[in-house]
C-alpha cells in the first residue's frame, strides 16, 4: 500500500472516551455561543495540527442560519450607519489596544488552530493593530463628501458622496484566522456596515474570539453575525444574502464567487492564489538577500497566499546566494511550542501536507534537485515538513506552475534583468513579487515591469502588506479589488453623486440664471452657444 504522508487517526471525544479535547470545553461556551446556528444543524470538531488531538466541537450553522444572520445584520446596520463618524472610528481606536493586550490568548489560539509558529502568528497581531489605527485615522477623511467640478463654473455645485452598501459577507481562509478575518471586518464597519463573517471551520475560534474582541471595544450587538459552515452549503449562502463579498481563498473557488456574485449583481472582492516570484540581482549582499529568501518563502509553513515560491538568482551571485540560502534554511527550527523558540510550525492539514509531497515527488521524478529539506517530519507531528530547496526543476513539473501552499521554493538562474523579468511574469498568476538590488532606483524601475498587484524591493512581502495606506490585491487568476487603503474602504460603499444648479429660481424675484436660460434659446441657438462655452472653458483651462 502506498504510504499516505496526511493520514493520521482523529479521534472524536464525542464517540471516543479515551479522547480528550485540547481546550477545555467549558471554556470555549462563550465564546461558542456567538455561531448563528439552529437545533440539530450538528457540530464539527476541529484538530490541533501540531498533535491530531480534537481542539473544540464547533456548532455548524445552516443556510437559513446565514439568512437569519444578514436579516438581522441588516437591521442593525440602519441605526450603525447614522452614528457619527467618531462613533465607529473609536472602536477601531479600541481594538488596537485590546489586541495589543490581549494578544497572548489570541497567539495561543492561532497556534493551536493553525499550526503556525508563534513568530509568524505575531505577524497577525501586529497587522490587526496597523490596519485598526490606520482606519480609525483616516475613515474619516476617506468617506468624507468630495466636491468635484461641476458642468458649469460656480454655477453647478457638485460632490462625490459614499454610503455604505449594507451587509458585507467576508468569506475567510484558515492560514491567516485573524488577519483575514478581522483585516476585512474593520474596514467594512467604519464605513457603516454590518457584517456576516463565514470563517473557515479549521479556525473558527480565533474568528469568534474577534467577535468577542469587537464586543468589548464596544462594537453594538448584531452587527457582526457569525456563521460557521464548509463552503459550499454556508459560504454560498452568505454570498445569496450579502450586498458585497469579500472572499480569500482558491482560484477555482473564486471564480465560483465571483459568477455568483454577478449574477445577483453585487460586487465583489477577491484575493486569490499566487505562483509568487523573486528576483535577486548580481549587486546584492548575498546574506542580506538570503535572510530575506528565507522569510519571504517559509513564514507560516509556506501557507501565505504572498509568499514567494520561485527565485530567480543571478548567474553572477548564484552559487554564493544559493549556498547562502541553504545553510540558512537548514537552520531553522521546526516545532510546537506555544513560544517563541521555533521558527517554522506545521502544515494546517492533511491535505495540504499531501500536496507539498505530491508536488516534491513530482519535481524530484522529473529530474529536479533537492538542496534543502524534502522530508515529512512525522517525528514532531502529523503534519510538519521540512523547510525544502529545490534546484533544476523543470517547466513540465507541477510545481513550476502550480501553487504548492507549502515550505518549498524552487530556485533557478538567469543571466539577466530582461530575463527575469520575463520568468517573473510568465505566470497567470500576478500577486506578489520581490526584487532584490542594491540600486534601489533599478529596483523601483524593474518593479514597474512585473505583473503583479504588489511589487517589493528588498523585502519579500511585509513592506507591501504593512503599509496599509496602500492598496492590496492582485491581477489576473489572483483575484479582483483590493484591501487595504482607501481603495479596500471604498470597496464595501456605494458612490453617490449630488449635483446642485445655482441660480435657477433667482433673487427677490430676479430672473434666475440656471440652465434652463440656455435651453430657452431655442434648439437652434443654444447648440451654437454652447459650443462657444465649451471653448471658452478650454481656454481657460478649466476642468
Amino acid at each position: 500500500m502506498a504510504h499516505d504522508p496526511g493520514h493520521i487517526e482523529l479521534h472524536d471525544p464525542e464517540t471516543d472516551p479515551l479522547a480528550t479535547y485540547v481546550l477545555e470545553p467549558d471554556d470555549l461556551r462563550p465564546l461558542l455561543r456567538r455561531v448563528v446556528t439552529s437545533p440539530g444543524a450538528g457540530t464539527f470538531t476541529s484538530h490541533a495540527p501540531f498533535t491530531g488531538s480534537p481542539i473544540a466541537a464547533i456548532p455548524l450553522s445552516t443556510p437559513d442560519d446565514v439568512a437569519r444572520a444578514a436579516k438581522d445584520a441588516r437591521a442593525a446596520h440602519r441605526l450603525w450607519a447614522a452614528r457619527p463618524m467618531r462613533d465607529r472610528t473609536a472602536v477601531l481606536s479600541r481594538v488596537h489596544d485590546l489586541v495589543l493586550e490581549r494578544q497572548t490568548e489570541v497567539l495561543d489560539l492561532i497556534q493551536l488552530e493553525s499550526g503556525k509558529a508563534r513568530v509568524s502568528a505575531f505577524e497577525e497581531v501586529c497587522d490587526i493593530a496597523l490596519v485598526a489605527r490606520h482606519y480609525a485615522a483616516r475613515a474619516g477623511r476617506y468617506l468624507a463628501p468630495r466636491r468635484v467640478p461641476g458642468l458649469l463654473p460656480v454655477l453647478t455645485s457638485t460632490r462625490v458622496l459614499r454610503h455604505p452598501v449594507g451587509v458585507v459577507g467576508v468569506i475567510a481562509p484558515w492560514n491567516f484566522p485573524l488577519t483575514l478575518t478581522l483585516g476585512d471586518v474593520l474596514p467594512a464597519l467604519v464605513a457603516g456596515n454590518a457584517v456576516v463573517l463565514r470563517p473557515d471551520l479549521q479556525t473558527s475560534l480565533t474568528s469568534l474570539w474577534a467577535a468577542e474582541l469587537l464586543e468589548e471595544a464596544g462594537l453594538p450587538a448584531g452587527l457582526l453575525q457569525v456563521v460557521v459552515g464548509d463552503g459550499s452549503t454556508v459560504g454560498a449562502a452568505v454570498v445569496e444574502h450579502v450586498d458585497h463579498v469579500s472572499f480569500t481563498g482558491s482560484t477555482q473557488t473564486g471564480r465560483v464567487v465571483a459568477a455568483r456574485a454577478g449574477e445577483r449583481l453585487v460586487p465583489a472582492t477577491l484575493e486569490l492564489g499566487g505562483k509568487n516570484p523573486m528576483y535577486v540581482a548580481e549587486d546584492v549582499d548575498v546574506e542580506v538577500a538570503a535572510e530575506g529568501a528565507v522569510r519571504a518563502c517559509f513564514v507560516g509553513a509556506g501557507q501565505v497566499c504572498v509568499s514567494i515560491e520561485r527565485i530567480y538568482v543571478h548567474e553572477d551571485v548564484a552559487d554564493a546566494f544559493t549556498a547562502a540560502f541553504v545553510r540558512r534554511t537548514r537552520a531553522l527550527r521546526l516545532g510546537s511550542g506555544l513560544d517563541y523558540r521555533s521558527d517554522i510550525g506545521s502544515l494546517t492539514s492533511a491535505a495540504q501536507l499531501a500536496t507539498v509531497v505530491e508536488h516534491v515527488e513530482d519535481a524530484v521524478g522529473h529530474g529536479a534537485t533537492v538542496l534543502a529539506g524534502g522530508e515529512h517530519r512525522s517525528d514532531l507531528g502529523p503534519w510538519f515538513y521540512e523547510p525544502t530547496i529545490l534546484a533544476d526543476v523543470p517547466n513540465e513539473a507541477r510545481l513550476a506552475r502550480e501553487e504548492t501552499f507549502g515550505p518549498v521554493v524552487a530556485v533557478y538562474r538567469v543571466a539577466s534583468d530582461d530575463e527575469a523579468v520575463a520568468a517573473m511574469n510568465d505566470s497567470d498568476r500576478g500577486l506578489n513579487a520581490s526584487i532584490w538590488t542594491a540600486d534601489t532606483r533599478r529596483g523601483a524601475a524593474l518593479a514597474q515591469r512585473v505583473r503583479a498587484g504588489t511589487v517589493n524591493v528588498n523585502e519579500g512581502y511585509v513592506a507591501t502588506w504593512g503599509s496599509v495606506a496602500a492598496p492590496q490585491g492582485g491581477i489576473g487568476a489572483s483575484g479582483i479589488g483590493h484591501r487595504h487603503g482607501r481603495e479596500g474602504l471604498w470597496a464595501t460603499t456605494r458612490t453617490q453623486t449630488v449635483a446642485v444648479q445655482r441660480g435657477a429660481h433667482g433673487v427677490l424675484g430676479g430672473p434666475g440664471v440656471g440652465l434652463h436660460r440656455l435651453f430657452d434659446l431655442g434648439t437652434e441657438t443654444w447648440p451654437r452657444v454652447y459650443t462657444e462655452v465649451l471653448r471658452a472653458m478650454k481656454t481657460l483651462r478649466l476642468p
